[in-house]
């Protein structure tokens, strides 16, 4: 590696960088938080959901708090193109050059998209182990979500999930505060006005500044490209591109559905395609890892039950459903989505119920204890009422559930249920304020 490149970006940070104005993020760690890590901190989520601009907020708040000033931290980004050449062995270089312009070594090292660098675990936890340094990494593969990577660094890491806006998130930036109060007040109005953006335009932040609807879906189709050319064909090296394509359109059209990689493969063997069940077991999973979708096994007690049952497929934003058909024809399964991606974002674990009938999750604790049976659309009807309420009701017999709710677009009520047993519909706008 060049260090007359590394020298030319360290400062370029000390010196030229203005961090940019960002919309506070919920999830990001506060400064005492930063001023107290021991452990390596790693912010987790989907292409431009906004990782990068939580950094800042983190740097922000060190140097605001007089924690830490510029030439304390070291901020690279390694999807700069200047160091796609960088190896793990040119880390010694990167910090004597750092100490060759500032004097004195980094407290704090900010390495954006770090999964870009070879053996990249190895290299962070070596640095850990030197007892120098706070680091914040940040990735856009969910398997920096997985357990192995929390042994590999030998339990020396935690990490924070950075998704698209969230409903509440997207209210700040938007401008329009909000108290249990203004639910029923005029101002509920507004609130609704931006969900319904919400519904239609999901949550990246660069999409939600374009003013236009085409403006908006030609960013979500060059995100979409972006994943599956840079995040998949070529992070994989996927030589069947036409069968990972036809996969993510699949998928993409299936959101909210079951995807069953059997019947998959019994229609490609109709068209007399190639592509082995093995092979788009893999390519599902790749499609997870690139945090293009979400998904969710069958509720069952029997680990094999849950591997051998079709999935139910969400998309990690609901913006991308703007590249398929019309927003009307399915806004049931676009609430369906929306609540899958915020019981995600809350680190629940969830699956979907399905014997003689169907609920849409079961959500369970840590412990794997049964809290909560959720069922969701658009709206309760004559036609769809009693068939919504049967299907909540037996996730709930059949696995004793204390608690059901159904989630719809603007409806409240408490539906009378069986002692011990609370059933309540809800809102999904409200539900997303916690």
């Amino acid at each position: 590696m060049n260090q007359t490149i590394l020298k030319n970006m360290i400062a370029e940070w000390l010196e030229e960088f203005a961090l940019p104005t960002f919309i506070p993020r919920d999830a990001a760690p506060t400064p005492a938080d930063l001023r107290n890590l021991s452990e390596i901190l790693a912010l987790v989520g989907p292409r431009r959901a906004g990782k990068t601009f939580v950094m800042y907020q983190m740097i922000a708040g060190l140097m605001e708090q007089e924690f830490a000033g510029r030439d304390d931290i070291l901020f690279l980004d390694f999807e700069d193109y200047r160091l796609r050449d960088f190896a793990p062995e040119d880390m010694e270089t990167l910090f004597v050059t750092f100490r060759q312009l500032t004097g004195k070594d980094p407290a704090w090292l900010f390495f954006d998209e770090i999964h870009q660098i070879p053996a990249w675990s190895r290299v962070i936890r070596s640095l850990h182990n030197r007892g120098r340094y706070r680091i914040v990494i940040s990735g856009s593969n969910a398997r920096l979500l997985l357990p192995d990577i929390a042994t590999e660094l030998r339990g020396r890491y935690r990490d924070h999930l950075i998704l698209p806006f969230s409903f509440k998130e997207m209210l700040r930036w938007k401008g329009i505060p909000w108290t249990e109060r203004s639910f029923y007040t005029a101002a509920k109005g507004d609130m609704l006005r931006i969900f319904d953006t919400f519904l239609k335009t999901g949550g990246f932040p660069e999409v939600l500044k374009k003013d236009s609807p085409g403006e908006r879906r030609q960013l979500l189709q060059n995100y979409y490209q972006t994943i599956f050319y840079r995040d998949i064909v070529e992070h994989y090296d996927i030589r069947a591109k036409s069968l990972m394509e036809g996969m993510m359109i699949c998928c993409l059209h299936q959101f909210s559905s079951l995807f069953s990689l059997s019947a998959f493969e019994k229609s490609l063997k109709n068209q007399r395609r190639p592509g082995s069940k093995r092979t788009l077991a893999n390519y599902l999973a790749y499609l997870q890892e690139a945090f293009f979708i979400l998904c969710v096994d069958k509720f069952s007690y029997s680990p094999r039950q849950r591997v051998m049952n079709p999935k139910k497929i969400f998309l990690m934003d609901q913006g991308f459903i703007a590249l398929t058909e019309d927003f009307s024809e399915n806004k049931g399964r676009i609430l369906e989505n929306v609540v899958a991606i915020e019981l995600y974002r809350r680190r629940q674990t969830f699956n979907y119920y399905k014997n003689r009938r169907e609920c849409d999750f079961i959500v369970r604790n840590m412990e794997g204890v049964n809290l909560q049976a959720i069922q969701v659309c658009w709206t309760l009807t004559t036609g769809n009422r009693e068939r919504e309420l049967r299907g909540l009701l037996a996730a709930m017999e059949e696995n004793s559930i204390p608690q059901g709710l159904i989630l719809t677009y603007d409806e409240e009520e408490n539906l009378p249920a069986e002692p011990g047993r609370r059933i309540a519909v809800m809102p999904v706008w409200k539900w997303l304020l916690g």
